[in-house]
């Protein structure tokens, strides 16, 4: 019997956790044996040079530095697989967590990319606490984070729609590799944080060594001289003042481009530490073989110069390394006013600065996508009854089988099924209090949101037209800006009567539309509204208690239909069964839940 994605979940996270264990025991080991390894050596030759056997005491010192350096890679070797093993132990908890609706300990919740007024983000909780991005979001890097808060915060066109379902089903059965990808990024999560806005400016600006030929020739002519003039002090009769000179020389240049020299090492250390965060996801996504079009275009734009990516910020690497012995101050003179060591690694940098300028960005965008990929891929991975979304090229077409919301992990939600097509079709629905009519508009808009960034949605079967979703939920009061709950409304709906007017098709989700306002206005006006929206480019979903719009479905038969929610008394218990019906709700409760609070009806 194969386990449940949640059941498969709990042993690798057993089995990640115990080999984790593992590696931390070998790690303390080698720990100890590099100590035992140093005070050896140094007692071996402290008693060499006591007996009077300096030459072995050195031969033994210099290759226990060696060895010792050995040592250390073999230690770090062993602490990095400890906690790759960590991490995965912790993505399989999370993804336990997650099909249980238990949040708080995930990375990211991407409130940071709310924006304020947007067409539907607030109310249909994408991001912050509890929310879609949170369900969704196995991104390490703040690009990554970046990217699926994009895709989530406007539909893609359906051809890009298709393209990413193709590589998320791709990426969906190989848990491996997924995790693995997570894991990898998990080991610099700090430095992944970090947007390279800053690094990729700085690659535009004008490079030091242009226009100074000059310079140019003196950063490789001088070390030679240097070193030839050092020859020529040391061989009988020769003179020093050539090599004061060169010093001299190499001292004043120095001095005058010191502020440059501290600007290439402060930027390129900058560089170094956002791209080195990247480097093992990188060789994690060149290293795999794609099917899917869209997942062999990215990968396509790791290759630059027909050279992996990963090697060029290896090389990068190499370049801070050498730069950074400027750090030491006396090895800093030495090197800087007799080798131009600062200057010949400045050169070397903006050789590799022409190399990726162009392509860096690129390389980070791929890798941002490649990570909202797997995402989707996760989250349908863990979701194996949720529905692939057929998209489709009919204005409008909805057509749902089961849908419910996936932000409830009860075992007992109750789906509901719903189709319409067309221009100005308006799904009318009505309802008493807590029977489910702004939960089932939620879950429509959620799961549209969803396929339209190409992910799974909670459904048996969806079919939808993509269009731009857009909400007026949770319209509230501002003191800040002297603004009711009504005039917030109001401001919610010129948005989406000046969105409807430009011909972009728009599914809208109305709740308690015009609630703010006495009982006569809310229906004239309600009534308006939807005639007007009638004649545009969009369709939607209406929300009330205003049981006279329901006759609207005589004035616009097919383009104005009637659903509801019920509700039901059994023994003065309040029932739900939360299930969507055609026609006009027939039970209302507000009275009774008065009666219940005391209040005399």
């Amino acid at each position: 019997m194969t386990d449940s994605p949640e059941g498969l979940f709990a042993k690798r996270e057993q089995r990640f956790l115990s080999q984790e264990e593992r590696f931390a025991s070998k790690h303390r080991w080698i720990g100890w044996f590099r100590l035992a390894f140093v005070v050896g050596a140094v007692a071996a030759c402290v008693l060499l040079f006591y007996y009077d056997k300096p030459a072995i005491g050195l031969s033994i010192l210099l290759a226990g530095y060696f060895i010792f350096a050995g040592l250390i890679h073999w230690h770090n070797k062993v602490e990095y697989k400890r906690k790759h093993q960590l991490y995965l132990g912790l993505i399989n908890r999370a993804e336990q967590e997650r099909l249980r609706g238990n949040f708080k300990d995930l990375l990211a919740d991407g409130q940071e990319f709310e924006e304020p007024n947007h067409y539907y983000t607030a109310d249909l909780d994408v991001f912050g606490s509890n929310s879609i991005f949170q369900l969704l979001n196995r991104a390490v890097t703040r690009l990554g984070q970046q990217r699926l808060a994009q895709w989530l915060k406007a539909p893609a066109a359906p051809a890009e729609i298709l393209a990413r379902q193709e590589a998320v089903a791709e990426l969906a059965p190989d848990l491996e590799w997924r995790q693995n990808l997570q894991a990898r990024g998990m080991h610099h999560h700090r430095k992944t944080q970090q947007l390279p806005q800053p690094f990729l400016l700085w690659l535009k600006n004008p490079n030091f060594f242009e226009g100074k030929a000059w310079l140019a020739v003196a950063t490789f002519l001088f070390p030679l001289l240097t070193i030839a003039s050092i020859i020529y002090w040391s061989q009988e009769g020769g003179s020093h003042y050539p090599f004061v000179g060169l010093v001299v020389i190499q001292f004043l240049i120095a001095v005058k481009y010191q502020r440059q020299r501290d600007e290439y090492y402060e930027e390129s250390t900058g560089m170094y530490e956002t791209l080195q965060s990247y480097t093992d996801m990188l060789v994690h996504i060149e290293g795999r073989t794609f099917q899917s079009a869209k997942a062999r275009h990215l990968q396509q734009q790791l290759k630059i110069d027909d050279k992996p990516a990963s090697e060029h910020v290896r090389q990068l690497a190499s370049i801070i390394q050498y730069l950074s012995a400027r750090l030491n101050t006396y090895l800093n003179f030495i090197l800087n006013h007799a080798l131009m060591w600062d200057f010949i690694w400045m050169w070397r940098l903006e050789r590799w600065k022409k190399t990726m300028s162009a392509n860096i960005g690129e390389v980070l965008n791929a890798a941002a996508e490649f990570e909202a990929l797997a995402s989707l891929a996760a989250f349908q991975y863990a979701n194996p009854d949720y529905a692939i979304p057929v998209i489709s090229p009919e204005p409008f077409q909805f057509d749902a089988e089961k849908l419910s919301h996936p932000l409830i992990f009860s075992l007992g939600r109750t789906a509901n099924s719903l189709a319409f097509s067309g221009a100005g079709h308006t799904a009318l629905i009505t309802g008493s209090n807590m029977s489910g009519k702004s939960t089932f508009l939620r879950a429509v808009g959620v799961n549209m949101v969803l396929a339209f960034a190409g992910a799974a949605v909670c459904a048996k079967r969806l079919t939808v037209y993509p269009a731009q979703v857009y909400t007026s939920m949770r319209t509230e009061d501002n003191l800040a800006e002297n603004t009711s709950s009504f005039y917030a409304e109001l401001k919610r709906l010129k948005i989406l009567i000046d969105l409807t007017a430009t011909g972009q098709p728009v599914y809208f989700f109305l709740d308690e539309i015009l609630k703010g306002t006495n009982s006569h206005d809310r229906h004239e006006g309600a009534m308006a509204l939807i005639r007007q929206l009638h004649k545009r480019f969009c369709s939607g979903f209406v929300s009330t208690h205003d049981l006279e719009l329901g006759n609207m479905e005589d004035e616009l038969p097919g383009s104005v239909e009637n659903f509801s929610f019920n509700s039901y008394f059994d023994n003065g218990q309040l029932h739900f069964d939360y299930t969507l019906r055609p026609g006009i709700c027939k039970s209302f409760n507000a009275s009774q839940l008065m009666r219940q609070m005391g209040i005399e009806v």
